[in-house]
């Protein structure tokens, strides 16, 4: 019963779910079985974890000028702040999908041009190595 008690305090004292974060943690393979004090300082880790992000991208983006925080508010945090830069993946800057493309573009010539660049280089290895063997 003092368990049940406790339950019930613990989820008082956060505001994510417990059974999500128990369902995201039993997600891992090598995960069998989940300690109630577990589950709620990984809840609570992840709170604080959130709250700080999202606190410090408030901060240092434009968030103070509209008073509001936004995704380019995190995305930037994320690129800049040595700290968050494990979530670069997780909040790349948003581009628009035309100047993705063009960024394809540009990145499949210039693979193209490189590609041309070496086989050049390896037919001029090629007529020296020729060259050096005829005048020996």
């Amino acid at each position: 019963m003092a368990a049940a008690r406790l339950s019930g305090t613990e989820n008082r004292l956060v505001s994510l779910p417990l059974s999500r974060i128990r369902v995201i943690m039993k997600s891992s393979p090598e995960v069998s079985s989940i300690n109630q004090d577990a589950l709620f300082l990984t809840a609570k880790a992840t709170e604080l974890f959130v709250q700080y992000l999202a606190t410090y991208s408030y901060k240092h983006g434009r968030g103070k000028e509209k008073n509001a925080l936004t995704y380019t508010d995190l995305s930037h945090t994320a690129e800049e702040c040595e700290t968050f830069q494990f979530l670069a993946d997780i909040l790349p800057k948003k581009i628009l999908a035309s100047k993705y493309l063009k960024m394809l573009e540009k990145e499949k010539r210039d693979g193209e041009v490189r590609e041309d660049d070496d086989e050049a280089e390896k037919e001029e290895d090629e007529d020296e190595a020729v060259g050096d063997n005829v005048g020996s």
